[in-house]
C-alpha cells in the first residue's frame, strides 16, 4: 500500500521524528502508525544511552497546582531543539512529569526519576529514555520546585512556556498570587525583602559604592550618605517588597501585599536553558568534514 504524505504528518507530530525516518518506518508496518511507533522506540532504545550526554537547552517550563490551592509545582522539562520542544510527545511527557511531581511530592530528582510516572507505565526515568529513542534527542529533567502549605496558598504564573514562577503565600488569594508571579516572571527580584540580602553581598555594593562616590571629592560625611542612598535604591531594585509592581508602577509589591494582608513567604523563577553551556556548533565547518570525510 501506498504511504500518504498525512500519515507521515500524523507520525512526524507523534514522535518528533525526522520525515524519512518516518516514512521508513510506515513503509515497514504498511502504514499502521502505531505499530511504527513502537518498532522506532525498539530500535531506538539502544542508542537512548549515548544521546543522553548531549546537551539539551532548549525545552518548556510547566505548572501544576491542586484545586484547593495548598500544593503545586513547577518542572523544568530540557530537549536538545526547539523543534523538539514544541511535538506532542514531549509535551505529553512533561505534563505527565509535573503531574507527578504534585501527586508525589517528590523529594528531589532521583526520587523523582525513581518513582512511578503519573498516566503511564514504568518509572519517569524508563518513560524518559523510551522518548529519547523515539524522538531521537536527548530530553532532561533538568530541576523543579514542589511546594505544599497548610495555611498558605501556592500560585503561579507561565510566560508562554520559557519562564515559570511559583509563589507560596501567607494570606491573600489566587488572583494575588497569579500577580505576584507574572511580577516575579517580569522583574526578577533576588530575595523577597532587604533581610533577606546576604551581608557579603550588601558589604560588596557597599565597597563598590563608596570608590564611586569618593571619586567626587566630596567630604566624608556626604560620601558616607551617597552610598547609603545608593544601597536603599540597589535594595529597592533586586527586593521583591521595594520593587514597582509591573500592573501598577506607583505602589511597590510590598505595599500591595500589605493592603491584601498577604506575605510571601517564597517563591521560585525558572527560564528555559539558564545556566546551560550551549556548544556552539559551526555548521559550515561540520559540512566541509563531511565533506573530507566522503
Amino acid at each position: 500500500m501506498g504511504i500518504t504524505a498525512a500519515q507521515v504528518k500524523e507520525l512526524r507530530e507523534r514522535t518528533g521524528s525526522g520525515m524519512m525516518e518516518c516514512k521508513k518506518m510506515l513503509v515497514e508496518t504498511g502504514g499502521d502508525i502505531d505499530a511504527a511507533i513502537e518498532m522506532m522506540r525498539k530500535s531506538g532504545m539502544a542508542k537512548a544511552d549515548k544521546k543522553a550526554g548531549r546537551v539539551a537547552a532548549e525545552g518548556i517550563i510547566v505548572f501544576r497546582a491542586s484545586e484547593d490551592g495548598k500544593s503545586g509545582a513547577i518542572v523544568e522539562i530540557n530537549s536538545e531543539t526547539d523543534f523538539v520542544a514544541k511535538a506532542d510527545g514531549f509535551i505529553n511527557f512533561a505534563d505527565q512529569v509535573a503531574d507527578t511531581v504534585v501527586s508525589t511530592k517528590a523529594a528531589d530528582i532521583d526520587a523523582l526519576l525513581a518513582g512511578p510516572v503519573n498516566g503511564a507505565e514504568g518509572t519517569v526515568n524508563e518513560t524518559r529514555m523510551a522518548l529519547i529513542a523515539t524522538i531521537g534527542e536527548n530530553i532532561n529533567v533538568r530541576r523543579f520546585a514542589n511546594y505544599n502549605s497548610d495555611a498558605g496558598i501556592v500560585g503561579g504564573y507561565l510566560h508562554g512556556v520559557r519562564i515559570g514562577v511559583i509563589v507560596e503565600l501567607e494570606g491573600g488569594n489566587a488572583d494575588l498570587a497569579r500577580d505576584v508571579a507574572m511580577h516575579i516572571a517580569a522583574s526578577k527580584p533576588l530575595a523577597i525583602s532587604a533581610n533577606d540580602v546576604s551581608a557579603d553581598v550588601l558589604q560588596k555594593e557597599k565597597d563598590i559604592f563608596s570608590a564611586q562616590a569618593a571619586e567626587s571629592g566630596k567630604p566624608a560625611e556626604i560620601i558616607e550618605k551617597m552610598v547609603e542612598g545608593r544601597i536603599r535604591k540597589y535594595l529597592a531594585e533586586i527586593t521583591l517588597e521595594g520593587q514597582a509592581f509591573v500592573k501598577d508602577p506607583d505602589t511597590t509589591v510590598g505595599k500591595l501585599l500589605q493592603k491584601n494582608n498577604a506575605k510571601v513567604v517564597r517563591f521560585d523563577r525558572l527560564e528555559v536553558g539558564e545556566g546551560i553551556e550551549k556548544v556552539e556548533e559551526d555548521f559550515a565547518a561540520e559540512v566541509m568534514a563531511q565533506v573530507k570525510g566522503s
